[in-house]
């Protein structure tokens, strides 16, 4: 019989973040280190046999964690979430069901121009009569016309990258890539398919356009995402490896084949929303951070305010059945469980100020305001927003029309239709991302008015601007309510629409655009400004908190806001005297734009 003598288990790192450990591997690893350790005596055969397996189960893991490394786009089911590790540098692939129809849109639509179909971008535009003939005798493009697509199609990518201003951050456009690709995938888009094979060539290989961050109407970003495609021809320039280079450079250093564009591919690659969508979703994603702290800061001011919770009961909201306010309601209960608040005080005011009372409904709709915009954009990003539209098998609804039934193509064993549209209008997105940032001005007016009646002694029964017990001549607060209102001006300003501010272009026959760029960079800079804002407001309510204390040793913050207490006061101190807080302001808005309950 022989010993395993000396056996150790190393641990084992996966790619791509934290891998399950397989059950089967953590037994074995258990056993073999108990045996070893009791000295237990197994024959060879076990040990190799064991070891084999355990070495399989390690394998699985390394390979699991591999594979959560890589993204799999198939059109249809891409989430917020796996965008942005694409964004933020995982691989992605491409779904084998998802590549065939990227090929048969793309043998659809050729098909459907040798049968004489009229195509945007491809049988017309490319500068040739109309009655010209685009095929030979055989089926094929003619020379003539295929050098005629080659040079449309190149030429509508370089004219039309006209945008301007500082270059989008790096992890944006990653986002806008690995949308329009899954939009492309999802089959309508009628580009050739080694088009989507270099979006994922670009995400995979780390070649990231430099696209200028402005000059998109909103309606396509047409002058934005021109830019990739002239990388994709060798043109233009693109960050490879941290470093600005040549477009042909970026190519070459990564061993791609420039692309030689024809057909549509020209308008598949730069009429796209992608990157309208990616601002949109960067801007979600701060909203979404702003609602994750919004119930701690405010259940932070009540407890300084010594306030009252009657108004986000269940029996309160309960009487008044908007959509989602008792949704709300028990957030801010849950946040504040366990606090002192529930405890009776005869010198606790029976209502507070409505910007206390409310706060229950502005989060509400800011909440509700957010989901529908999540749920927009999760439909924006898995769907088709080309024009015109490849469509496979088409519905043959309303074909008994004959204009409908113009569009429908059944040639060389492919069936669809070739439709014209206007589905690169993002108006619904445009408007659900002005109702999230108007819904957010009324969240900046109540916390602004929240911190302004804790500085006032008549509300909140402690110093007038809550000065310390040492600081009863000193300035304390008063200044701070200037910055604050500058901040709400400006929320109010963002939360002025921009989607109607349109003007006809290309000849007045593109007369109306959502501007939705526009409207996203507002939404986030909103979003960015309630954290300047609540950052103020946690100075106030702790502050307010920490003299509440003085007075009553018993008042006890419920466990949820405690976190955030002691996380801002490890950053931020009591205000025993004036001093310089515009420090202090930073570290709470460092807090809060990152904080985890």
């Amino acid at each position: 019989m022989n010993r395993p003598v000396g056996l150790r288990i190393k641990s084992v790192s996966t790619t791509g973040g934290t891998a399950a450990f397989p059950f089967i591997a953590v037994l074995l690893i258990k056993k073999t280190c108990r045996s070893v350790t009791k000295g237990e005596d197994w024959p060879i055969g076990e040990v190799e046999m064991k070891m084999k397996t355990l070495c399989a189960a390690l394998a699985m893991t390394v390979a699991a964690g591999t594979a959560s490394a890589t993204v799999t786009l198939d059109g249809q089911h891409l989430s917020q979430a796996e965008a942005w590790r694409v964004a933020n540098g995982e691989d992605v692939a491409i779904a084998p069901a998802a590549e065939k129809r990227v090929t048969d849109s793309f043998n659809l639509m050729m098909a459907a121009a040798r049968s004489g179909v009229e195509i945007y971008g491809l049988t017309v535009g490319v500068g040739l009569n109309k009655d010209h003939h685009l095929f030979d005798a055989t089926g094929n493009l003619t020379k003539e016309a295929h050098a005629a697509s080659v040079a449309f199609n190149r030429d509508i990518l370089r004219s039309h990258s006209v945008s301007y201003g500082p270059a989008m951050p790096k992890p944006l456009v990653r986002l806008a890539l690995v949308i329009r690709l899954n939009t492309l995938l999802n089959g309508r888009s009628g580009v050739q398919p080694r088009v989507s094979e270099l979006y994922r060539d670009f995400l995979n290989k780390g070649i990231t356009p430099v696209i200028p961050s402005r000059g998109s109407i909103g309606d396509a970003d047409i002058t934005l995402a021109s830019h990739v495609g002239c990388v994709m021809m060798g043109e233009w320039k693109a960050e490879v490896d941290g470093k600005v280079i040549s477009g042909a450079e970026a190519l070459k250093t990564k061993g791609i084949t420039p692309l030689v564009p024809y057909g549509k591919d020209g308008l598949g690659i730069l009429s796209t929303n992608s990157v309208g969508m990616a601002y949109t979703m960067d801007a979600a994603r701060t909203m979404h951070q702003v609602m994750k702290v919004s119930p701690l800061v405010y259940g932070l001011t009540l407890q300084g305010l010594n306030g009252n919770v009657a108004p986000f009961l269940a029996q309160t909201v309960n009487s008044h059945p908007l959509p989602g306010l008792a949704e709300m309601a028990s957030t801010l209960r849950v946040a504040l469980k366990g606090s002192y608040l529930w405890n009776f005080d005869k010198k606790r005011a029976l209502q507070d100020p409505l910007s206390f009372r409310t706060t229950v409904y502005g989060l509400s709709e800011a909440q509700r305001a957010l989901n529908d915009l999540d749920n927009l954009i999760n439909v924006q990003i898995n769907s088709s927003d080309d024009n015109p539209g490849v469509i496979l098998n088409a519905s043959t609804e309303d074909t008994d029309s004959s204009q409908v039934k113009h569009y429908f193509v059944d040639a060389e064993g492919y069936k669809g239709a070739i439709i014209p549209s206007a589905n690169f209008e993002p108006l619904p997105i445009a408007i659900a991302v002005e109702r999230a940032t108007t819904a957010l001005a009324h969240v900046a007016h109540n916390s602004l008015h929240r911190t302004l009646r804790l500085d006032q002694d008549e509300f909140s029964g402690l110093s007038r601007y809550l000065a310390g017990p040492e600081n009863v001549n000193g300035h304390a607060f008063g200044a701070t309510e200037d910055s604050m209102v500058s901040i709400y001006a400006e929320n109010l300003e963002l939360a002025n629409p921009v989607s109607m501010h349109s003007t006809p272009v290309e000849g007045n026959i593109e007369d109306s655009a959502s501007n939705l760029p526009r409207a996203a960079a507002r939404l986030n800079r909103a979003s960015h400004n309630i954290f300047d804002l609540y950052s103020m407001e946690l100075l106030h309510a702790t502050q307010a908190i920490d003299l509440r204390k003085m007075k009553n040793p018993a008042v006890k913050l419920s466990p949820a806001t405690q976190k955030l207490y002691d996380a801002y006061r490890t950053k931020v101190p009591f205000v025993g005297e004036d001093r310089i807080f515009s420090q202090n302001l930073e570290d709470g808005v460092n807090l809060l734009s990152s904080y985890k309950d």
